[in-house]
């Protein structure tokens, strides 16, 4: 009889002891694959990011032109957005270490916005533009090169305020 309790109280310890191993090594073989998962997963690249800013550039410059200040106001939202997102998806390249210099310029830009000053806004977006340019000089992108557009860059939207 002493062996049978025994031998039950060595089996529950033994099954206590290796039931949360197995939970362990489950919990391990779920964070392999959650891992694996994250590292096939659609990362943005550096140029989509720069792509949409140079977009949004153009945008912000014809809706400030045309005085549309809230349109102007949502195009600097999405260019800081598209740099957050450098920050973030894009952490580890050099030239996202650059880009705090364009800060200033983004300030001066949203100023001239609130305040609704077109002049305020034309030379400050001229400063943005020299500031983009400086910062490709600094990671040596100065091949490319930004300037003020002189054309809409999208045929199907309207600019100035309706």
């Amino acid at each position: 009889m002493k062996l049978y309790i025994s031998l039950i109280i060595t089996l529950a310890i033994f099954a206590a002891c290796e039931q949360p191993n197995n939970h362990a090594q489950q919990l391990e073989a779920k964070i392999d694959s959650l891992q694996n998962n994250l590292d096939k997963a659609y990362k943005p690249g550096f140029g989509e990011f720069m792509s949409s800013i140079q977009t949004h550039h153009a945008k912000l410059w014809f809706a400030g032109e045309a005085e549309n200040w809230k349109l102007a106001d949502f195009e600097m939202g999405e260019i800081k957005e598209a740099l957050d997102g450098i920050k973030q998806y894009n952490a580890d390249r050099a030239e996202a270490k650059s880009i705090p210099m364009i800060q200033p310029a983004l300030d001066s830009i949203d100023n001239a916005i609130q305040q609704k000053d077109l002049k305020l806004f034309k030379s400050n977006y001229i400063f943005l533009t020299s500031t983009c340019n400086n910062c490709h000089r600094a990671t040596n992108h100065e091949f490319n090169i930004i300037k003020v557009p002189t054309q809409m860059p999208f045929s199907n939207q309207v600019f100035k305020e309706q």
